[in-house]
């Protein structure tokens, strides 16, 4: 008589599996949950997956959050510089720059990033 319990998936194909269902299936995690059992993990080991890679969810978007805060501040930060220095130069008459994209697009990205940060 053959074993016909199903094999536990492997710990890679259980955290890809699991990767695969919350960002691009946008199942929850009880749901994702509930798959890796029906695919022979225990619960404890589902749960565990489930944490892991929720938790790298979590500190890719931190991560992104920060770097659209840090290069939307930049962008911003050099377009006011830009405008001013401009400015200065043509205070006796002249002409000068408002760099009005970076300034308004740096924004929006550092806003962006806020946002973000904050979900």
């Amino acid at each position: 008589m053959e074993n016909t319990l199903p094999q536990p998936i492997d710990s890679n194909r259980a955290h890809a599996l699991a990767a695969q269902m919350l960002v691009t299936q946008n199942k929850n995690a009880y749901e994702v949950k509930q798959s890796l059992m029906a695919e022979g993990l225990d619960e404890a080991s589902a749960e565990n997956v489930v944490y892991n890679i929720e938790a790298q969810i979590e500190n890719v978007k931190s991560s992104k959050a920060k770097k659209d805060m840090l290069w939307g501040g930049l962008w911003m930060f050099g377009g006011i510089i830009v405008t001013a220095v401009t400015m200065s130069a043509a205070s006796g008459g002249g002409r000068y720059v408002v760099a009005w994209g970076a300034i308004v697009f740096g924004g929006i990205q550092f806003f962006r990033g806020i946002m973000n940060s904050i979900k």
